[in-house]
């Protein structure tokens, strides 16, 4: 469905994206997760079409999409503060949504726009936040696009609206399954949708695994200092924090039977980490952590 082949892209000189490669052949929910500046915005533009590699290329259900009509068909990209017209209202938006995506589903669109109680007669431009969000993330979802983009598709909404959007997303994707691309900041919360994630750390691809093996990393041991740093000697340590005589450290392990093992073994206390504290670890400099 998407082929990323060793793409590299400069913006005003400056690298953003190096040599990243990135294949999905089968529909599937995927995430993307990347501290900022990273290259996913960069990267999602790229597969929209909007800009073209330095090097590398892309294609899109076997198209280029850079100035290609025809691979636009199979493409919806909604960036998180989308383009809209100045003067639409959320039935303009649906009516242009109809004309660029030939698999629109305007039922969909309709149940929606009465879910989140969004005014058909509102300018969007007057719309708050939050139900602005809601109008770019209808445009996704009933476009029904073969390969969907979403940037940050939750921001501005509140916790109920993020669940009926989680929902949703889960239903029109068992109706016709595609490729869904999120990337969001909370992690945590569309893990459960995802089937894989997509980590990018200073415009490289640092891991493209599936969900369920990158749920599983990160294990915290907390402990006298002198046992942790004993166990601890031959992992990656990427983070330590000491209060008193005792020691608490994140590695990147696998949370497994083994560790469990040795915990129990060494009189440690584990833990599994959470996704995000993993990530937000694994992709920050280490050169601070003291053992």
């Amino acid at each position: 469905m998407i082929q990323i082949e060793q793409v590299t892209y400069s913006y005003q000189q400056t690298p953003v994206l190096k040599n990243v490669t990135l294949h999905e052949s089968e529909p599937i929910i995927s995430a993307m997760w990347g501290r900022n500046g990273a290259g996913k915005t960069t990267l999602m533009s790229l597969l929209a079409g909007h800009n073209r590699p330095d090097v590398g290329t892309i294609q899109v259900m076997g198209q280029d999409p850079y100035n290609n009509l025809a691979a636009q068909e199979n493409l919806c990209y909604i960036q998180e503060n989308h383009p809209l017209g100045r003067n639409w209202t959320i039935n303009d938006m649906v009516r242009f949504g109809q004309y660029f995506h030939p698999q629109w589903n305007q039922a969909l669109a309709e149940q929606l726009i009465d879910m989140f109680e969004l005014p058909v007669k509102k300018k969007i431009t007057k719309f708050s936040k939050g139900m602005k969000t809601a109008a770019q993330m209808i445009l996704g979802l009933a476009s029904n696009a073969r390969v969907t983009i979403l940037d940050e598709p939750t921001n501005g909404l509140d916790a109920e609206k993020r669940k009926y959007f989680y929902n949703t997303l889960l239903e029109t994707y068992e109706d016709n399954p595609r490729l869904i691309l999120i990337s969001s900041h909370h992690i945590e919360e569309i893990q459960p949708l995802c089937e894989s994630l997509i980590v990018l750390q200073a415009g490289e691809v640092l891991f493209n695994q599936p969900m369920e093996e990158m749920r599983e990393k990160g294990v915290l041991l907390t402990g006298r200092i002198e046992d942790v740093n004993r166990v601890t000697a031959d992992v990656k340590v990427i983070e330590s924090s000491q209060m008193g005589a005792t020691l608490k450290v994140m590695i990147d392990e696998p949370y497994s039977k083994t560790w469990k093992d040795i915990a129990h073994t060494q009189g440690l206390s584990i833990e599994k980490a959470t996704l995000q504290d993993y990530l937000v670890n694994r992709t920050r400099n280490q050169e601070g952590i003291k053992r």
